[in-house]
């Protein structure tokens, strides 16, 4: 009975062993033989495998939008529960505003210890991220009790972005828009 102690295959994977060879339609890979073992070996023959014509994709590619709920952070991927009362102001000649957020009780203060501290007041949608550091805390008798944040819009674009995020952060938590 034969002992066959060694025995390798070349692979298209590996990176060491010869290449494979195209010989009439055939793809062959050299079988090699090993310094340990008296098998002489064959070439193997694979048939090639058949794919099917490729067709040109003639659609333009499109860009996915994912709908991302809108939401306010002050811890980064802790969103605040507690619904504001914002104030908007606007120059006379609508280049620049600001947008004052008022949050009593927030949800971040019953939080902040588990997840670290208020690093900054992040407004988020499906267009990205607003931004600001101009965050400060009311304190009562020592305890935590509200948060101002401040987010000033220094150009018509800016005041623009601010409003697409405040429209669907009201829609979707049942706020109202009155001008006084």
């Amino acid at each position: 009975m034969a002992t066959l102690q060694s025995l390798a295959f070349s692979s298209p994977v590996s990176q060491c062993l010869q290449q494979p060879r195209l010989h009439s339609g055939l793809l062959c890979w050299g079988v090699h033989r090993s310094a340990e073992s008296t098998f002489n070996g064959q070439s193997l023959r694979v048939s090639r495998p058949q794919w099917a014509p490729l067709r040109r994709c003639t659609q333009v590619s499109r860009s996915i939008t994912m709908m991302v709920k809108p939401k306010i952070q002050f811890i980064q991927g802790t969103d605040e529960q507690t619904i504001p009362d914002v104030r908007l102001t606007k120059s006379k000649d609508g280049t620049n505003g600001v947008a004052i957020f008022r949050f009593e009780q927030p949800s971040v203060f019953d939080s902040s210890g588990e997840f670290g501290d208020i690093t900054g007041f992040y407004m988020i949608d499906e267009e990205g991220v607003l931004s600001s550091v101009d965050v400060n805390a009311k304190f009562v008798n020592g305890k935590p009790a509200g948060i101002e944040a401040k987010y000033i819009m220094r150009t018509p674009r800016d005041w623009d972005r601010f409003m697409r995020f405040m429209e669907r952060y009201a829609n979707d938590n049942g706020l109202s828009f009155i001008k006084t």
